[in-house]
């Protein structure tokens, strides 16, 4: 099977073994955004382009776009990557496989003698991960000149300050992305391509090396809800008269696994997580009953209606449990995406790249959010390949061969060699 040349994936290899070494915060790596593990990495993606000879801009909010000139420079471009930043403590892969298959593909191409068509991009995307800044998609809407103003009040989470300060500490232009400075076009986009390792079972379990995904889920989130009750003493206060914060959340997610039921029973495809859930340290003891608990509720789908029927069921929940319970739900600000289907012809065309290999490529959605999305929402063709990977994301224990990667990257280049 014909893969990507050596020297390209040498380069590859030695890029991701660098990423691990330089910004490894055990007990996985931190690449924090706008913050010192990604602007490693997007010094190292700069280095990188100079020795291949890419011309190299900056846009307000950061992105970095390193180009291969085309021979036909006036027709719209292709742009291939992914972003740089990571979760706290993750792994290697996530994200940075789609810049570095874009520069691996780039470098075939040199390596060939192989000038393209029309240019090829290979962007590094600020703050994909909304762990730093919960805002979606930071980056990726800040090239389209899309992102609300109020964003730059965001407050890092590790840090407390504003993406504004953080922009500014860089010598970006936080301003110029506050007036909708726009940086992409639609218009002058032949296409984007992302990889990004899978962040399921779903190829492993299948044995297949890549996924060509259809659609990328929306969501809604609530990153800071409250369930407010009152204190009491836990032998004194009889069941009828209690206020438990506790209980009221408890019956609000089995109320919501009920509402996925149902959904599962219909044909929805949706996922529910509480991901955060606590009581008041300052305040909680063992004898007492909670009167305040806080939790973080993320929801996610494909489909617009799906999202909207479960904010519906969640609201009538909330209000059925405050009048049984006598406690008060405060959800806090919902944040969220819009869900994405992605270029079936650019797909197709994917999928003929790897069955010329051969390698066995799965059809399937994304319920994780990607910059992809944003890309697709904006009318620009877009794709989004997924690399086999064997535990999962967003922990230390990523395990993306580089065969799979390889061949990822080859598909790549053959699409953008062809066009």
């Amino acid at each position: 099977m014909t893969v990507l040349p050596r020297p390209a994936a040498d380069l590859a290899a030695r890029l991701f073994d660098e990423l691990r070494a330089r910004t490894t915060e055990a007990p996985g790596i931190t690449r924090a955004a706008f913050g010192e593990g990604e602007e490693i990495a997007h010094a190292m993606m700069k280095r990188e382009a100079q020795a291949l000879g890419l011309e190299e801009r900056v846009d307000a909010a950061g992105n970095l776009y390193l180009t291969l000139p085309g021979r036909e420079r006036e027709l719209p471009a292709w742009i291939v990557g992914s972003h740089l930043d990571s979760v706290p403590h993750g792994g290697n892969f996530d994200g940075a496989a789609g810049v570095l298959a874009g520069l691996a593909a780039v470098a075939a191409l040199r390596a060939a003698g192989t000038q393209p068509r029309r240019d090829v991009t290979v962007i590094a995307i600020r703050a994909e991960e909304s762990t730093w800044f919960p805002v979606s998609y930071l980056g990726s809407r800040a090239a389209f000149g899309i992102l609300p103003a109020s964003a730059l009040d965001a407050r890092r989470a590790d840090t407390g300050r504003t993406l504004r300060e953080h922009m500014a500490d860089l010598g970006l232009r936080p301003d110029a992305v506050a007036a909708g400075e726009a940086f992409l076009a639609p218009a002058r986009i032949h296409g984007f391509i992302e990889v990004h390792i899978e962040q399921g079972p779903v190829l492993e379990r299948e044995d297949a090396p890549i996924g060509l995904v259809t659609g990328i889920a929306g969501s809604f989130r609530y990153r800071e809800a409250r369930c407010l009750g009152r204190y009491g003493h836990s032998g004194a206060v009889p069941r009828a008269y209690r206020q438990d914060a506790v209980v009221g959340l408890a019956e609000l997610v089995t109320g919501l696994e009920e509402v996925w039921d149902a959904l599962e029973r219909d044909g929805e495809r949706a996922t529910i997580t509480f991901g955060q859930v606590a009581t008041d340290p300052a305040q909680h003891a063992f004898s007492k009953v909670p009167g305040e608990v806080t939790f973080c509720l993320d929801v996610r789908s494909e489909s617009t209606a799906c999202l909207d029927r479960i904010h519906g069921e969640l609201a009538r929940l909330v209000a059925a449990i405050e009048q049984r319970r006598g406690v008060r739900f405060d959800l806090g600000e919902r944040t969220g995406s819009d869900p994405a289907v992605l270029d079936p012809a650019l797909r197709a065309r994917l999928a003929a790249a790897a069955r010329a290999l051969p390698v066995r490529a799965v059809e399937m959605p994304s319920g994780a959010g990607h910059d992809t999305s944003v890309f697709a929402n904006r009318g620009v063709p877009a794709a989004l390949i997924f690399v086999r990977n064997q535990n999962g994301s967003h922990n230390p224990d990523e395990a993306m061969h580089l065969e799979d990667f390889e061949v990822a990257a080859e598909i790549v280049r053959r699409c953008l060699a062809d066009d």
